[in-house]
């Protein structure tokens, strides 16, 4: 299974340029761990996933068919401080990666990941061939709602995850079926409805590898997936819809219905079901071949889907040599999309290359057309880490602040290996850009996920180790005046609003504690909350429908008081 990791060296973090650690939380282990992705909560709890092998699950039977034998899903929930609010394994009994987490409207999470395992311990499906993407949705608790095994006889792999607008869900990652797909590894998308159930399946790809990095929600209830490829156009006959249940002919040797030339022909077929599928499990599944060549070695590939799953548009980035995207973002007016390049301009790459690999950012309208495009250069090698949407009070983009990281290739130059910031306009235009110093490194450290927090800091999450194969988790969160300047702070918001079952209550001032008071129209009071968190969850769940007062009071700002009004639907 595909794992990237970057060096870790940003574990203390000097006072220069106005940076502070806020705080450094260290997740002991004694195996090796590998944590693959970081999530915040709506709320700016932090969640952490990977994979780890649970010696408490080990002992837990001596049937070797019920016996963990390899690696688990590990989730660990930290609150505002970085102090532990929960720890969770999920087990199968052969190794089961966990690669993409999404926090949930709801305030629960939707795991997904890869897995080797049969029915056994906590794995309630069984395996559909050589690997599947394996689904787990947990509550803001971390126990289990619901879990689906998604699969063929071949091998599956999830890589990403998102919620829609709906509140149901998309997995995306890889298949390499032949008797379904297009070329050696093709995309497989998912859509799940909230309570689990899967709505539609979508296979997609040209003749070469494909693979998606990133998958992310749209304002009209599709989602934007972002796709390395390495694939020319796809030429060759078209492949019908199918019915879910007809999977399980393939291991007697499926035989697609085709047509003569075109992408995403319909039609109907029912047989018997696989492994996982049950009646009320009955979904089609429809293919898409790639309209688009490649201009070099690897291009960025970004497809649109809408809310039914089908794809809009597509639209194909690069140069004469390799093209590699890595993470979107949502914009005003359509999309960011950021990655690294190693192509020169050529193709309809108009973005010099200065050295080495360069970043490459692509700013999209709503249809995929290019409003710009921009080359940053830090020497060397550069990948990108994260990018973050910067936005007024009104909503409207003022620029991104990007993240990353530059690793060496041959000699070593200052400022190699060390964690980067730049801020852009919403033209793309440099603004600034800095490094943080690494000091008190381990000898294997790797960073692996940094997030800009909505207060204005970062969390920057990884692993650190003496040696390989006794890694720890390590997470800092970062202060830096720069980057807070950025962000424009009221002191108290409401969201969502109108509410239905809960809403949150952010103060954007600094206190130790807070009150926060619940009245009706009438003065009477219903509910009181202290606390110490920026953020606060509020039930509104037993409610009638009608207007409230929200009062905040902080005593340590010579007992402030902040008021604003919501609305339960």
């Amino acid at each position: 299974m595909k794992k990237f990791y970057l060096c870790f060296l940003l574990l203390a973090v000097g006072l220069a340029n106005a940076q502070e650690v806020q705080w450094q939380k260290n997740i002991p282990s004694d195996t090796q761990d590998f944590l693959s992705a970081m999530s915040f909560t709506i709320d700016r709890q932090i969640l952490l996933c990977g994979s780890s092998i649970n010696t408490k699950t080990q002992q837990l039977s001596t049937d070797n068919q019920h016996q963990n034998n390899g690696y688990d899903y590990h989730i660990l929930k930290l609150d505002q401080q970085g102090q532990k609010v929960w720890e969770k394994y999920f087990s199968g009994n052969q190794h089961d990666y966990l690669s993409s987490t999404v926090a949930t409207q709801e305030g629960g999470f939707l795991l997904a990941g890869t897995s080797y395992s049969s029915l056994a311990i906590d794995k309630k499906e069984k395996s559909n061939g050589s690997s599947d993407m394996w689904v787990i949705k947990v509550d803001e608790n971390g126990e289990e709602e619901w879990q689906k095994t998604v699969g063929t006889r071949y091998s599956e792999e999830a890589r990403s995850v998102t919620q829609t607008l709906d509140k149901g869900f998309v997995v995306v990652g890889s298949t390499n079926n032949p008797k379904i797909g297009y070329g050696s590894k093709d995309v497989m998308v998912v859509k799940l409805a909230k309570t689990g159930k899967i709505i539609s399946q979508l296979i997609l790809g040209g003749k070469g590898l494909d693979e998606v990095e990133k998958v992310i929600p749209t304002n009209d209830g599709g989602v934007l997936m972002g796709i390395y490829s390495r694939s020319g156009i796809y030429d060759g006959k078209s492949k019908s819809k199918i019915n879910s249940k007809d999977l399980l002919a393939q291991n007697s040797g499926l035989n697609l219905n085709t047509t003569s030339s075109s992408n995403s022909q319909t039609t109907n077929n029912s047989s018997s079901t696989t492994n996982n599928q049950s009646n009320e499990d009955s979904y089609d599944i429809n293919f898409y071949g790639k309209a688009y060549g490649n201009y070099g070695e690897g291009d960025y590939w970004i497809v649109k889907l809408d809310k039914n799953g089908t794809v809009q548009w597509e639209k194909n980035f690069g140069g004469n040599e390799d093209d590699h995207i890595r993470t979107m973002a949502l914009t005003e007016t359509g999309y960011i999309i950021g990655g690294e390049s190693r192509s020169q301009t050529s193709g309809n790459k108009s973005a010099k290359l200065e050295e080495g690999t360069d970043l490459w950012l692509l700013s999209l309208d709503q249809d995929g057309n290019e409003e710009w495009q921009k080359s940053y250069n830090f020497k060397n090698r550069d990948v990108l880490m994260s990018l973050n949407t910067i936005r007024n009070s009104d909503s409207e983009t003022k620029g991104y602040v990007i993240g990353g990281y530059t690793q060496s290739e041959g000699k070593v130059q200052e400022n190699d290996e060390t964690f980067w910031m730049l801020y852009i306009d919403k033209n793309g235009k440099e603004v600034w850009r800095k490094y943080i110093e690494g000091k008190d490194k381990k000898n294997e450290e790797r960073l692996v996920s940094a997030i800009l927090n909505r207060d204005g800091s970062y969390v920057l999450a990884g692993t650190s180790a003496e040696e390989l194969g006794k890694e720890n988790w390590k997470i800092v969160k970062l202060l830096d005046s720069d980057v807070e300047d950025l962000i424009e702070n009221k002191d108290i918001q409401i969201y969502p609003n109108p509410v239905k079952e809960y809403c949150y209550i952010e103060i954007g001032l600094d206190f130790e504690s807070a009150d926060i008071y619940l009245y009706d129209m009438t003065g009477k009071m219903i509910q009181k909350t202290t606390t110490r968190n920026k953020v606060t969850k509020v039930n509104t769940s037993k409610l009638p429908q009608g207007i409230y007062i929200i009062k905040a009071n902080i005593p340590t700002q010579q007992n402030k008081n902040l008021t604003t009004k919501i609305v339960k639907e």
